[in-house]
């Protein structure tokens, strides 16, 4: 006799079927998926299709397709047509569902449709959390991290790209004119045959080289200077990657607070920049947490006079690095640190003990800078040191001393880019992680938001079971629709 444990006959009928109910245990994550949906309000989140109409084919209520769209990515499925097979033979969402199995057009569609509700949906968990207590301490970190779109390499152009494949082929079709001569000159026995085959190469390539003097019209009419094919929205960005080459994608902004975790905020923009985003999505978190004071940690990417006012403004505590731009100390020579502002008499003390006056105030880049320097410059012992020009003028903005402020709570916390680093770079990691290689499936900003946003429910949701176990979070799930 074989020892092996041995499964059930297949033909076996047994007499009382068992129902969906005892497949489900009840720490089953799914519980709190469908706990926390039946106590939404569709209709006040956004949602469209909350009442049923009098005549045609009954529909989907807006909750059963929420449901799988929420279990799907908690469970790395997001694809339509995956969840339409899942429903089918998937005993979790069968239970989720009562058996209901909607084609993969009603699934996608209801994603396409209900971007507001889904986001308000997103925005809903995090009030959850907020009554719940989890946003204990008023620090968030901030970063952007570049997802893919749907949109490749190849159907993306710009000037520079149009240029490279202009030359390209310029230089193929020279190519086979050289070859057509050599057939003439030659005769081969082919000669007609491999005449037509090069003529219709060149004929294509010059049709290409047309259709890309078409499209430089079109990039030069965009106000960002490129063109996506497959997604307008979708923008190349430049990565940290060391292929060197740059992405098409979305710049995704996300504020995570510091004790648990949690995604407090995001944003899906399609600048490959960072310096234009610390306001925006520090104040967004602010408000998610309802916090009137709050600490935004951000890497030097972020670093903006005005972004940086604005947040101090707000009452908002930001800590950014300010980025070196200067060469100075490269080269040996003083660096900007080392001259002393000294408030009183809005002068510089220089290394050598001169001190650079105010001389005149003019506009730059639309801030407003003083201009210091000394007249003891030229005769200065120490200038080879200092600047290789007659004099080292220093520039200061009217609202340096926020500035300052905020190197004064860095230069106390130095390990407050560690503390961002752990915070949020493994949000990033995880959320890429759970998408796979090709990140988004949808087209354009705005669907392109909505998936994100069913990203940060499912990983808030993973991230508060986590913290408070099935049971509690079940408990406080049930209060959503408060």
């Amino acid at each position: 006799m074989k020892r092996f444990i041995e499964g059930e006959d297949r033909t076996q009928v047994t007499l009382l079927p068992e129902c969906l109910e005892d497949f489900v245990a009840e720490d089953n994550s799914v519980r709190v998926v469908d706990a926390f949906v039946d106590e939404l309000d569709f209709q006040e989140l956004g949602f469209e299709g909350t009442r049923p109409a009098c005549t045609g084919r009954p529909g989907y209520h807006p909750a059963v397709l929420l449901k799988i769209y929420i279990y799907g990515y908690l469970n790395r499925i997001q694809s339509s047509r995956r969840l339409e097979r899942e429903c089918q033979r998937n005993v979790e969402l069968m239970w989720l569902t009562g058996r209901l199995a909607p084609d993969f057009k009603t699934i996608a569609d209801f994603r396409r449709d209900s971007g507001k509700g889904i986001r308000n949906v997103c925005r809903r968990f995090i009030v959850l959390c907020r009554e719940l207590k989890l946003f204990s301490q008023a620090v968030v970190a901030i970063d952007g991290s570049k997802f893919k779109a749907v949109n490749s390499r190849e159907r993306n152009y710009t000037e520079g790209k149009i240029a490279r494949r202009e030359r390209e082929i310029e230089t193929n079709i020279q190519r086979y004119l050289d070859a057509l001569d050599t057939n003439d000159r030659t005769g081969p026995s082919d000669w007609l045959e491999k005449t037509a085959r090069l003529s219709a190469k060149v004929h294509d390539l010059r049709q290409k080289m047309k259709a890309l003097r078409g499209m430089r019209e079109q990039v030069r009419a965009a106000p960002d200077g490129q063109v996506s094919l497959t997604d307008p929205d979708a923008c190349a960005m430049t990565t940290h990657s060391n292929t060197g080459m740059a992405m098409v994608g979305y710049n995704v902004q996300a504020a995570v607070e510091a004790k648990h975790h949690l995604i407090v905020a995001h944003e899906v923009t399609n600048s490959g920049s960072d310096r234009a985003q610390l306001g925006k999505i520090a104040h967004a978190a602010r408000e998610a947490m309802g916090r009137r004071r709050l600490k935004a940690i951000a890497d030097r990417g972020y670093f903006s006079s005005t972004q940086i006012k604005a947040c101090a403004d707000a009452g908002i505590e930001p800590y950014v690095p300010k980025p070196t731009t200067s060469n100075a100390k490269a080269a040996g020579r003083f660096d900007r640190a080392d001259f002393v502002y000294i408030s009183r008499d809005d002068e510089y003390q220089c290394p050598a003990g001169q001190r650079a006056i105010y001389r005149f105030t003019r506009e730059e880049n639309g801030l407003q800078m003083r201009r210091y320097w000394s007249s003891a410059c030229p005769e200065c012992p120490m200038k080879a040191r200092c600047t290789p020009s007659d004099y080292r003028r220093i520039s200061r903005w009217e609202h340096e001393d926020v500035l300052e402020a905020m190197q004064r709570r860095l230069d106390r916390q130095p390990d407050a880019m560690l503390m961002r680093k752990k915070t949020i770079e493994h949000v990033f990691g995880t959320l890429k992680h759970w998408m796979g290689w090709t990140h988004f499936l949808t087209r354009g900003i705005e669907n392109v938001s909505t998936e994100f946003s069913l990203s940060v429910i499912a990983y808030n949701l993973k991230r508060v079971i986590s913290i408070l176990g099935i049971a509690k979070t079940m408990k406080a799930a049930r209060l959503a629709g408060g």
